[in-house]
């Protein structure tokens, strides 16, 4: 019996994982995840997560053990984050030789790994210099203020009003959920601060309408992962990176998801032929380890000068020898290729199972970041998929989002789309 197999009949004998949570979801979709979220009475955590009824414990490559001993297929990678797999072995290599030698200084010296992988990082894009923290939401944070800051004491504009869009997601500080383009995650924290300005995707008429004398930035992400796995259409990428070159404005482009190697190219901007003046990076960048990164054109240096801004723990010495092992090795192995050709196998093998499901709208993405569109809320599936021992997440309710990591195996594919084939199967046959 193979693994897969054993886990959904283990599975089945015990009552199932994800069985609780499916029955819940199935008189509303969201109600299995608030149950969860209220977590475990005995925890001393604050309940911000929806916790699914799993506690893993082992990773290695694509696969996930639980507790008890459960082996699942893991088609999330923490949400885009372990890109190399689980527990690559040159990371973990390059990471344990940095616990022998030295693990924290402040950024009041100078750090060797933090320069050579500023370096590696801008010798591979069109960036000049680099800004490290520890997290998405702190890279973005950085790129908002540098925008602000240039326009304010570089550029003499005075501009610091940013232009995001509809259903886009760029973090959880004040400033990052501001700019973020969805309601939910405002909900309870106002007064938000002001300077964001949002339109919908796609929409040049209404763009072009939002621009004014104010107008510093506009920050774009290619997909909009968390708001349903929606690739932006290159034409209206082109017409942004236009505008900002004709209005005087700074284009961000928020990689957090998107980078390293996710979309097919190191950075999803380059499928575009455009340069940021600023970007973005974090989960890929350290295969795990908390580490954020905003990068920057030349001409905006001047605007973070020494005590503008700062972090105690960007860039330490082992978090930038984590990121040096893994821009070595995705630069290295040419694994941004590998992404998009394994990419367009999983879209055709998903086409090729799904395409005429009652239940399917579309299939959608850019290389490893791909979503299967529902006319129905996917919560249900996504349970049962944890019961066969598939692990994949949402973006938004009625998107499954697919994130396996870069070295996936077609073989590993095979059985992910397989098993999704069964449980769309199922549910069709059931409902």
């Amino acid at each position: 019996m193979s693994d897969v197999k054993k886990t959904a009949a283990d599975g089945q004998k015990t009552g199932g994982i994800g069985t609780k949570l499916q029955e819940q979801s199935a008189a509303s979709p969201q109600a299995g995840l608030n149950a969860q979220a209220a977590g475990s009475v005995n925890s001393s955590l604050l309940p911000t997560y929806a916790r699914y009824p799993i506690t893993l414990v082992k990773g290695e490559g694509s696969w996930l053990w639980d507790d008890k001993g459960n082996k699942y297929l893991d088609f999330m990678c923490g949400l885009a984050v372990t890109n190399l797999g689980h527990a690559p072995q040159r990371i973990k290599e390059a990471l344990i030789k940095q616990l022998d030698e030295l693990w924290h200084v402040s950024n009041l010296f100078h750090i060797p790994n933090q320069e050579a992988a500023a370096k590696l990082l801008t010798d591979n894009s069109s960036a000049d210099a680099v800004f490290f923290c520890n997290s998405g939401a702190e890279a973005n944070e950085a790129a908002i203020k540098l925008a602000r800051r240039y326009h304010q004491k570089v550029a003499g504009t005075g501009r610091y009003e940013i232009i995001t869009f509809e259903q886009s997601f760029h973090g959880r500080t004040l400033a990052t959920l501001t700019a973020t383009g969805q309601e939910k995650v405002k909900e309870g924290f106002g007064p938000l601060p002001e300077g964001f300005r949002y339109i919908p995707l796609h929409d040049i008429e209404a763009l072009e309408a939002a621009i004014t004398d104010k107008t510093a930035a506009i920050m774009l992400e290619t997909i909009l992962a968390e708001g349903g796995v929606i690739p932006v259409e290159p034409a209206f990428i082109q017409h942004v990176a236009k505008l900002c070159k004709e209005r005087g404005l700074l284009l961000i482009i928020d990689e957090i998801q998107t980078g390293m190697g996710r979309t097919g190219k190191l950075f999803s901007f380059e499928h575009y032929g455009i340069e940021p003046d600023i970007f973005t990076l974090a989960k890929g960048l350290g295969s795990g380890f908390p580490v954020g990164a905003m990068l920057a054109k030349g001409h905006l240096v001047e605007a973070f000068s020494a005590g503008s801004h700062g972090s105690t723990f960007g860039g330490t010495p082992l978090a930038t020898a984590v990121v040096k092992a893994t821009v070595e090795t995705i630069v290295g192995d040419n694994l941004s290729a590998r992404a998009a050709e394994m990419g367009d196998y999983l879209i055709a093998q998903l086409h090729d199972k799904l395409d005429g499901h009652p239940l399917v709208q579309t299939i959608r993405g850019k290389g490893l970041m791909i979503g299967i569109v529902c006319k129905e809320p996917i919560a249900a599936l996504i349970a049962e998929g944890q019961k066969r021992g598939l692990l994949v997440v949402s973006a938004g309710p009625n998107v499954i989002r697919l994130l396996p990591n870069l070295l996936v195996s077609r073989e590993e594919i095979d059985q992910a789309v397989s098993l999704l084939a069964a449980i769309f199967a199922d549910q069709t046959a059931t409902a």
